[in-house]
């Protein structure tokens, strides 16, 4: 049997053995065809592989790629096209971990703009899960790794899994074939810890992050009416102010306090050009789903 080398998505339908997906697989096409961008299922982390098969509404989790996913949207030309060292990695698996605090503020972080996948995007603290961890450990490694935090067991008052996000760099077939292939697990953490309280303990990696915010509901709401994809118009809370308290991160790692306007986290993904600096695709999709853990409307009105 050959030696597992890093943690890779498997899939399993109608109760057949798991099998390792291929690159240029669709993980949600899977599962819910060639049209819908979103289906339910359940998955697991057994012996160093991430096996998803299909869930039961009641008992699943949401899977959810963009509309403009490159993978569904890759032709057979293309995807043959792709170098073999390409073809032959696999489907990936990352961690974002959720940090909620008491009093209902959410840590984004704006990762580094030297980093080669998505610069300068403001994304959960997260990355790759390691061999034999699991999933809630690797998330609170790489928040610890990322920004400092340190959550020990006492200082967590619930977990719960949120959903699943099929990632994929560069975002859109527009911009370049795809290099990379990821399913995002979002893992969703409370504390008993109120943002300031946090706030004070970060320690960001200046390699990793370049930036750090608490969003509140109302910079949330205001996130998700942006979806990437569309041109409809962005709501903004009308309590919500224009700008938002930022902690920039400098080359040698120091913290400094300035504002960043509330529509660079609206920004969309382009589809040509330079990426710009805005919230994740993937990240968006969270944070619906969050609002939807604490009753409010996920609705754009």
């Amino acid at each position: 049997m050959e030696r597992v080398r890093k943690i890779l998505v498997h899939l399993s339908k109608e109760s057949s053995a798991p099998q390792c997906a291929r690159f240029v697989e669709s993980i949600t096409g899977h599962f819910a065809g060639n049209v819908e961008d979103q289906a339910t299922v359940s998955c697991s982390l057994e012996n160093n592989r991430f096996i998803l098969c299909e869930g039961s509404h009641e008992g699943g989790v949401p899977l959810k790629r963009a509309s403009f996913c490159p993978i569904k949207l890759l032709s057979h030309s293309e995807a043959s096209s792709l170098p073999p060292d390409t073809l032959s990695r696999g489907v990936d698996v990352g961690v974002a971990l959720l940090l909620e605090t008491s009093n209902q503020r959410l840590l984004l972080t704006r990762r580094a703009a030297t980093l080669r996948i998505f610069p300068n995007v403001w994304v959960p603290p997260g990355g790759h899960v390691e061999l034999d961890e699991k999933l809630l450990d690797a998330g609170l490694r790489e928040l610890r790794e990322e920004t400092g935090l340190k959550l020990n067991p006492a200082d967590i008052s619930a977990t719960r899994l949120l959903g699943l996000w099929e990632s994929v760099y560069p975002p859109m077939l527009s911009n370049g074939l795809p290099k990379r292939h990821h399913i995002v697990i979002y893992i969703l953490v409370s504390t008993y810890f109120t943002h300031l309280q946090l706030k004070s303990l970060l320690r960001p990696e200046p390699k990793e992050v370049s930036g750090c915010v608490w969003a509140d509901v109302g910079l949330v709401k205001a996130i998700v009416s942006a979806v990437d994809g569309e041109e409809n118009s962005v709501h903004i809370p009308a309590d919500l102010p224009h700008s938002v308290s930022v902690m920039d991160v400098s080359p040698v790692g120091e913290l400094s306090e300035s504002t960043l306007p509330v529509l660079v986290f609206c920004n969309r993904a382009p589809a040509k050009g330079e990426d710009v600096e805005r919230v994740s695709t993937g990240t968006k999709y969270a944070l619906e789903l969050w609002l939807q853990t604490l009753g409010a409307s996920g609705e754009k009105n």
